[in-house]
């Protein structure tokens, strides 16, 4: 056979390109043009044995450098207890498919029910979903739960301080779904309040989306924005980093339809960039509008305790035609991930862990204003994450973080540098920092 570890037979293959129309296997990228295929050989090295490959990795993986991280913009360098990993490497989660068969799936349904009654309890909100991809799609799909909620309206307003990556995203999927995006300004570090009264006023707008501490860490006051928006027929979004929230301002108590954001931040390590989690919480009256999985508890015909899913009229694979998202693949591995870190945690501990990440980037901020080189960029309150303006070389400053083993902060201006801290850093490691100043 021509590929030994494929199932298919010479004569499978001969009957699949007859019905596609071609005659060969190349056939079928012949619209793809000549000038941006690749016709060199691969870099790949001679076969190993494991034992080789193994030590091939290492050697790999020691290329990379490790640095304390003071840098967030959405990815936080928290604390991840050893036994989650133990757990979620389980065979029968890593390899868990969409549970369409309740009778065989009840551990995954299990899971994600408990998953979804700690993000509600998180958000303050009534319903929770499974199977968000991340905190940037997870707005993006709740920007579509405000047209979709809406009658006429076909505009959904931005709030400037979201974070730029999120914007990027919600205005691709805008795009292709026909949705009028606009931008609500921003006035020192957060919401220009007139700004949004003057735009939502104005009629036509299906929703509101703020962020909550927002990109540069701020913490905003939302205070009556959520009333404006319902008495123009508008929904109000708050994405928040789902960490922050065992501290802050439920999007609940805020008055929010919607809650969405990044789940990263619940004990998932950083690797890179991903996986991440998103979650999506709303209010009763929004459930069927409500993208994902949800999960019902109900009794068997035993009377013992059985977890389904639940509503799945909404869903891609029931109606295909009126569903409001595709989200049909089954993404609560990492939401096991959070579910597990919460269990262990416990509420007083994603407090203590709040507080310490709080403590520590205010004590890093008096520190760096006190040297004399640095100015809080913004006047508004801060969490674990604030701006602040150098009157100096920021590029050189960072690199000579970098040469020390230090990830110091995002450069979000030409002149100011936004740091983050988490429970995991420690004095020590503050005081490196200062130190390099």
């Amino acid at each position: 056979m021509t590929y030994k570890f494929f199932p298919h037979t010479e004569e499978d293959l001969k009957e699949m390109l007859a019905k596609a129309g071609v005659s060969s296997l190349d056939g079928l990228y012949a619209e793809v043009p000549e000038s941006i295929k690749f016709k060199g050989d691969y870099d790949l090295p001679e076969a190993k044995s494991e034992l080789e490959i193994r030590q091939w990795f290492k050697a790999l993986g020691e290329k990379n450098t490790t640095l304390t991280c003071f840098a967030g913009a959405g990815t936080y360098d928290h604390y991840t207890p050893s036994v989650i990993p133990s757990i979620v490497e389980r065979s029968e989660f890593l390899t868990s498919y969409t549970p369409y068969q309740a009778e065989i799936s009840q551990g995954t349904l299990h899971y994600i029910f408990e998953y979804q009654s700690m993000m509600t309890e998180l958000t303050g909100m009534y319903v929770s979903n499974a199977s968000m991809y991340d905190g940037s799609t997870a707005t993006a799909e709740a920007m579509l739960m405000c047209i979709a909620a809406a009658k006429k309206a076909n505009k959904v307003l931005l709030s400037e301080t979201l974070d730029p990556k999120i914007i990027e995203v919600v205005n691709t999927y805008a795009h292709f779904h026909g949705v009028e995006i606009e931008m609500v300004k921003a006035k020192d570090g957060v919401t220009d309040r007139a700004d949004y009264s003057a735009k939502i006023a104005q009629g036509g707008v299906a929703g509101m989306i703020v962020q909550q501490p927002n990109y540069y860490g701020n913490v905003e006051d939302f205070t009556g924005m959520a009333d404006e928006a319902h008495a123009n027929k508008a929904l109000f979004v708050i994405n928040s980093v789902a960490a922050d929230l065992a501290l802050l301002k439920t999007p609940g108590e805020w008055g929010a339809d919607v809650a969405v954001g990044d789940g990263q931040s619940l004990g998932i390590p950083m690797s890179f960039g991903g996986p991440s989690v998103g979650y999506m919480c709303c209010t009763e009256k929004l459930i069927r509008k409500l993208p994902g999985r949800i999960v019902g508890m109900t009794k068997d015909n035993r009377g013992q305790r059985a977890f389904v899913l639940t509503l799945q009229a909404r869903e891609q694979h029931i109606r295909r035609q009126k569903a409001t998202s595709n989200i049909c693949s089954n993404q609560s591995l990492m939401a096991l991930y959070v579910t597990i870190y919460m269990s262990l945690m416990g509420k007083e501990g994603l407090k203590e862990a709040a507080r310490l990440s709080y403590a520590g980037a205010h004590n890093l901020a008096e520190r760096l204003v006190a040297t004399g080189k640095f100015e809080m960029a913004f006047p508004a309150p801060f969490f674990n994450e604030f701006c602040v303006r150098y009157n100096g070389d920021v590029d050189a400053l960072q690199q000579k973080f970098i040469d020390n083993g230090i990830f110091g902060g995002v450069k979000v201006a030409p002149d100011t540098i936004m740091f983050a801290v988490t429970e995991k850093r420690t004095k020590e490691e503050i005081d490196k920092l200062v130190g390099l100043i």
